[in-house]
């Protein structure tokens, strides 16, 4: 009986790492999309990465919180309930068609995202034999990389219609004409970002209606010290823990992380409109697809990879390919860039799970507060696109995907500072 319940369980929080993973790789669609319908620049249209990301950024601890006192179920339904009322929130922000409205509910729907990932991960390693633990979160796992996936092709297909404007076009129509032709573009979310909060809500309504075994934390009570304490000795010990060097390296490298990834796959459809020649639906439906489903293999192939090759020596080399891919990116216009993208998808695929485990290693009984700190890194995402974006509108494009060298030369860095690193416990990935 204990065994079936556990599956169900399984099932239904497994389901959780599809949710997030889908609606965090709409972003490449969303933003070519939302800049297009609400005509912004490439710097405004970033802020959907800055909305998603900081919201990453601000949620883990108070979801913590909120999960020492109701629970990991407690904490799923809330996170649930958020993600569903921002994907609701899109209806409304697309028949006003207002930006600020479009951030606001992708903001609540990745506070959502972030109290579902904060509980899921640790919620699939307890649920069950501790020695199969690293084989269920790698399931779960496998479908968030599903999500990363379809997700840009459903956005393609639902989202996207192919039709831009140039500004000669805009000009020659009438206000009217304009308006009518922005409107239709912004309403074309209303309708998945609907069916999404209703699948949504229908896995809340089951999660609810299920006896979920609780799981308490083996050192639950160190957690709880930790959390209940008053901000001022919190921040206390945030302070010491950034005095070690191994783990202030880390959260940068991961800073770096996140943002390279955010910026390198969320102006892939731009750039492959302006600098390769392609249309918005071809770069949707077949290349952004092809990039996300490299990054999926190359987790598979990286994770098989480490059990004959140091992870370390593995992230060294993966982050050396990344700063090549993208130099002949840049020297080479055409299609070789975007395939040159897509290499560059797949060796980022490793990244976010080996620089979260150097970065935590040997802080023992503080591991949880870094972990939230490395994590917190993720802040660059928020960050990173802006900046590409800034350059993409005062110089061009190509050149603002110059900006990820820097990040990935830094994880480089960082690799080979940890070369005498033999052995690594890699943990589940972003």
């Amino acid at each position: 009986m204990a065994k079936n319940k556990n599956l169900v369980a399984l099932i239904l929080v497994t389901s959780l790492f599809f949710i997030w993973g889908f609606a965090l790789n709409l972003n490449p669609v969303l933003i070519p999309h939302l800049k297009k319908a609400c005509q912004l620049t490439d710097f405004q249209s970033s802020w959907v990465d800055s909305a998603s990301y900081f919201a990453y950024f601000l949620l883990p601890i108070p979801a913590a919180r909120f999960m020492q006192r109701y629970g990991y179920k407690g904490g799923i339904l809330l996170g649930l309930v958020l993600f569903a009322t921002g994907a609701f929130l899109f209806f409304p922000a697309a028949a006003v068609r207002n930006y600020a409205f479009f951030l606001v509910a992708l903001f609540v729907v990745f506070s959502g995202a972030a109290f579902l990932e904060t509980a899921a991960n640790p919620y699939i390693t307890r649920l069950g034999d501790p020695e199969t633990a690293e084989q269920r979160i790698n399931f779960s796992q496998s479908f968030n990389g599903l999500a990363a996936t379809l997700g840009p092709w459903v956005g393609g297909v639902f989202i996207l219609s192919g039709k831009t404007l140039t500004p000669e076009q805009e000009k020659a129509m009438s206000p009217g004409q304009l308006n009518s032709y922005l409107n239709n573009e912004a309403s074309s979310v209303q309708i998945p970002y609907v069916i999404i909060g209703l699948v949504v809500l229908l896995v809340a309504f089951l999660i609810w209606r299920t006896s979920l075994p609780e799981i308490e934390d083996t050192d639950g009570q160190l957690q709880n010290n930790v959390i209940s304490e008053q901000p001022a000795s919190l921040l206390h010990q945030i302070v010491e823990l950034l005095r070690i060097k191994q783990l202030r390296k880390g959260i940068i490298a991961q800073f770096f992380y996140v943002g390279a990834q955010a910026g390198v796959l969320g102006f892939f459809i731009r750039y492959g409109e302006r600098i390769a020649g392609m249309s918005e639906i071809t770069v949707s439906h077949y290349y952004l697809p092809g990039a996300t489903a490299c990054f999926l293999v190359g987790r598979f192939a990286g994770t098989a990879l480490m059990r004959f090759i140091n992870p370390v020596k593995l992230l060294l080399f993966y982050c050396a390919m990344n700063v090549l891919l993208l130099i002949v990116a840049y020297l080479v216009a055409g299609p070789v860039s975007v395939f040159a993208f897509m290499g560059v998808a797949f060796f980022m695929s490793i990244m976010f799970p080996t620089v979260f485990s150097l970065s935590i290693r040997g802080l023992g009984a503080r591991t949880k507060l870094g972990s939230s700190l490395v994590i917190m890194g993720i802040v660059g995402g928020a960050t990173i696109p802006p900046i590409m974006a800034l350059v993409s509108d005062h110089i061009n494009i190509r050149v603002a995907y110059l900006i990820p060298i820097i990040c990935f030369a830094y994880i480089l860095y960082f690799a080979y500072g940890n070369l005498k690193v033999k052995k690594l416990e890699v943990v589940a990935g972003h």
